[in-house]
């Protein structure tokens, strides 16, 4: 495979989509269709997930119902087996909580035609100065 030249738009599609089923609490389980069953990562506050099974229980696990989220960037690369790896930085505030910047990264790889999450980085961006 090669570079794909189409990895703005495709990250930037990819954002819009994602978020959009995410941040609707009707619909947030569907976010499960963009990882695969086995070959998906997630590292969520540091912490460790493998497969689309254990990535939706962690997301439906969050406390939260309602987010609202605002995007600032997204910036993205091709890879060169064809997939498009996305940076996002963003504020989110979930329910009654304080608004909070965030990072997420995506490697989207390419799978028959379309492409799935094969790895998810999120964190928030808090400083805890000691």
């Amino acid at each position: 495979m090669s570079l794909n030249p189409q990895y703005e738009n495709i990250g930037k599609a990819f954002v819009q989509q994602y978020y959009a089923i995410f941040d609707d609490p009707p619909n947030r389980a569907n976010v499960i269709n963009f990882y695969d069953a086995t070959n998906s990562f997630m590292t969520f506050e540091g912490q460790q997930i493998q497969g689309a099974t254990k990535i939706i229980e962690k997301i439906q696990a969050l406390s939260f119902q309602n987010i609202a989220r605002v995007i600032t960037a997204v910036d993205s690369q091709p890879t060169f087996d064809g997939g498009v790896i996305v940076n996002v930085l963003g504020r989110l505030k979930c329910d009654e909580d304080p608004p909070h910047s965030f990072a997420q990264v995506f490697l989207l790889k390419p799978n028959a035609g379309s492409f799935f999450v094969a790895h998810d980085i999120f964190r928030l961006n808090i400083h805890n100065a000691a």
